[in-house]
Parts: C-alpha cells; structure tokens; sequence
C-alpha cells in the first residue's frame, strides 16, 4: 500500500480509543480546500513509507494502542487494502477507515469480511453540486450505495462535512442531511484554512459559531445526533 505518512499517536481521531493514524498516498478527489495536498497532489508527493516498519511498530505497540485509522487521500482506490487490513486484523487492533465514498464496492468487501470497526464517510456536497466542489468526474449513484452501505452494515460509523462558506448554503446541508436520513452521526467540520490544495482558499472562510449552532439543531429533525467540529 503507498503509505504517505504516519500519525503514532493520536487520542481524537478514534472515537473514545487511542489510535495509530495511517496516511494513504493518493486521491480520485480534487477538493481545493482538502488540507492534505502532499497526498493529493503528484508534484508533492514524497518517498512512500515502509509497510514492514509499519507492521513492526504495530507489533510493538500492541496493548497501548486500541486501534488504526487508515485516512487520506483516499484509501479505497489502493489495490491492496483488504490484504493491508487484514495484516492489522490479526494483530488484534480495531481499524477506522476515512473516506470519500466513491468506491462502495471496496466499501461491501471490508464490511462482508468484518475488518472495520468505525467508517467515517465525508458527504462533500448535494449529490447535484458533487462535481463542482470534488473537482473530479463523481457518479452519484456510488455516493447513494456508499451512503446505503454504511448505514446497513452494522457497523459504527459517522458522516461529516466540511463546510465552506463560499461552497456550501445552509440549504445545501439541509440536502445533505436529508440524503443521510436517519443517520446515527452527522459532523459539520468547520473549515479552518491552515493549507490546502488549492492556495486561493487560503483566505475562504467558514460560518460563524452562532451559524453552526443554528444549523445543527435544524438538522436534529433529519439524523439521530449532530455535532460540530
């Protein structure tokens, strides 16, 4: 697997476990304010790391960490991530999966041979503006059946949006929510332009506290919890 990058400890990203993050090298996104442009953008791509010392950390580490979150980029265009998982598996570690949904046929397999324990899926838009704001060739159909798969799969999972106040009204999460209904978990991530892919957004910004408070309990009426972040 092209491992970009490797978080050893992390107590945030893996709901109430401490956890290992894993950054895989490579995107079929070109969301301009993703904050990972290293593992997006070609031209900033470095030297992979090696999965053997990755696996030899993780032997070590087992018993003071709980879990691996595999993040991005996006893991699921690697062709060998159910062996990858797998490997994780039989050490005995808990395994999060980050992704963009576009690929719910890898999705089916993790979930068919139980090795995953949280999904977080990131809803980037209304299925009608995917295109604009992925800046990449979206079916939304796939989308759909990520979405369905997730939420019949038994297993823990939560769906986020990072929100661009240039990119995104208010009624657009609205759609959003509506397209997860019923959903256990939906995240407003707020857009905190620190680096991102496309430059320009440096300067974007995201809605206010007050906004985001608003919206949520609006939101409350579509899925189970909503929180912001």
């Amino acid at each position: 697997m092209n491992i970009g990058g490797w978080q050893r400890f992390s107590l945030i990203d893996y709901p109430k476990k401490i956890c290992g993050i894993l950054f895989a090298q490579g995107c079929n996104f070109r969301c301009p304010y993703c904050h990972n442009p290293e593992l997006v953008d070609h031209s900033l791509f470095q030297e992979c790391l090696q999965e053997e010392e990755i696996f030899s950390f993780l032997h070590k580490r087992k018993g003071k960490l709980d879990a691996i979150s595999i993040t991005g980029g996006e893991p699921t265009i690697q062709p060998d991530l159910v062996e990858f998982i797998e490997r994780i598996k039989d050490i005995g570690y808990l395994v999060k999966i980050d992704t963009n949904g576009s690929r719910p046929e890898v999705l089916e397999r993790l979930i068919n041979r139980r090795l995953l324990d949280y999904i977080a899926m990131d809803v980037k838009a209304p299925l009608e503006k995917y295109r604009n704001i992925a800046k990449a060739k979206v079916n939304p159909d796939n989308i759909k059946k990520s979405i369905e798969t997730i939420m019949d799969s038994g297993v823990e999972y939560e769906f986020r949006t990072t929100v661009v106040k240039s990119l995104l009204k208010k009624v657009d999460l609205e759609k959003i929510a509506s397209l997860i209904k019923g959903a256990r978990l939906y995240v407003l991530q707020k857009f905190a332009p620190s680096k991102c892919l496309d430059k320009k957004f440096l300067i974007k910004t995201t809605y206010s506290d007050e906004d985001f408070e608003a919206m949520a309990v609006k939101l409350k009426d579509l899925v189970q919890r909503v929180i912001v972040r």
